[in-house]
């Protein structure tokens, strides 16, 4: 017969191995869940967007869909350059690495007709949409409705990896929160081509010309919303290129007439403000190029501060210089 002593150290043996086993097990579940839990990082240029759909359905209609709204002009440019650099690829094609891109669009034929948005599932961070239906017209119904949601959301995406990058080397300009009462996000690439009281212009030397960026205060009732908005808006940034940015003699920096702007409703920072995109000249010297203009009303402190940002960079494409420009402007902060 086994003693009742005998009988407690067997069960005190189990537990033991029990506690044991228990503790070494935990650590690995831990880790493996850690594992499970980590994100490859997404890759890609910026604006490039990675489009999956069969090589037969890219050449015909639905191909043409897809390039009519996400390869559409940007608006503001002096050349024809689309919103997006599209990759296609075949469904068979995406895997692996080729899954990583920071924004991708997907379609799927055969089924319901639907339309999914998806959140960093290959990677972080990544935004991607599937359009799905059993027939290229329902598919391309799909993106017809759903498209300019989807631009907008992957050009968030694509702003925010640009204020990254960004943000991985910064000027320090202290005086524009002296003066100003803001902060931007500035590579160090840029510097102070001018300075002052409630003035400034930025610049940085690019292949065959120059980025830059003006910061300027006026009074809150220089832009009006009303129908007459984007005069007022020519007529103040007229004003202020003219005198301040220094031309050949006998020419102006002013706004192209010829191309009538873009005017858009937006928010910097919590702040009402007018986005406006067109040309700008150097009157009777053949020099032009894009800009970009916010002006921000900030009626906590009784002003509309300005910022536009302007390209000069004959005979090159534009879109990722202005791009660069719009992710630095909307990095302001107010203090």
């Amino acid at each position: 017969m086994i003693s009742s002593l005998s009988i407690r150290n067997i069960v005190v043996a189990i537990i033991c191995s029990f506690c044991v086993f228990s503790c070494s097990e935990e650590p690995k579940k831990k880790k493996n869940k850690e594992t499970q839990g980590a994100m490859a990082s997404s890759v890609g240029n910026i604006n490039n967007l990675s489009v999956v759909i069969d090589n037969e359905l890219w050449k015909g209609n639905l191909g043409d869909t897809i390039r009519k709204y996400f390869g559409a002009e940007v608006p503001g440019l002096p050349q024809e350059e689309p919103l997006f650099s599209m990759r296609q690829m075949p469904p068979q094609a995406f895997s692996g690495f080729a899954t990583k891109n920071r924004t991708f669009l997907k379609i799927e034929k055969g089924g319901k007709a639907n339309f999914v948005l998806f959140k960093n599932k290959f990677a972080t961070p990544q935004r991607g949409a599937v359009f799905v239906g059993k027939t290229d017209d329902e598919i391309a119904e799909q993106i017809r409705i759903h498209a300019e949601e989807v631009i907008k959301i992957f050009k968030k995406t694509e702003t925010l990896e640009k204020q990254k990058r960004i943000r991985k080397s910064l000027e320090k300009i202290p005086s524009l929160k002296e003066k100003f009462g803001i902060t931007l996000d500035i590579p160090t690439a840029y510097r102070i081509a001018k300075e002052e009281d409630k003035f400034f212009w930025i610049r940085k030397d690019i292949q065959n010309g120059s980025a830059n960026i003006m910061i300027y205060e006026m009074p809150l009732s220089a832009v009006k919303k009303d129908s007459n908005t984007i005069s007022h808006i020519i007529k103040m940034r007229d004003s202020i290129g003219a005198s301040k940015i220094p031309t050949d003699e006998g020419g102006k920096f002013i706004t192209e007439m010829a191309y009538a702007p873009y005017l858009f409703e937006t928010e910097l920072d919590k702040r009402f403000a007018f986005e406006t995109k067109g040309i700008w000249e150097i009157k009777n010297k053949y020099m032009s190029g894009p800009f970009v203009n916010y002006s921000i009303k900030d009626e906590k402190n009784n002003r509309l501060l300005v910022i536009e940002g302007f390209i000069f960079a004959p005979s090159i494409y534009k879109r990722n210089n202005m791009f660069e420009l719009e992710a630095i402007i909307k990095s302001i902060k107010f203090r």
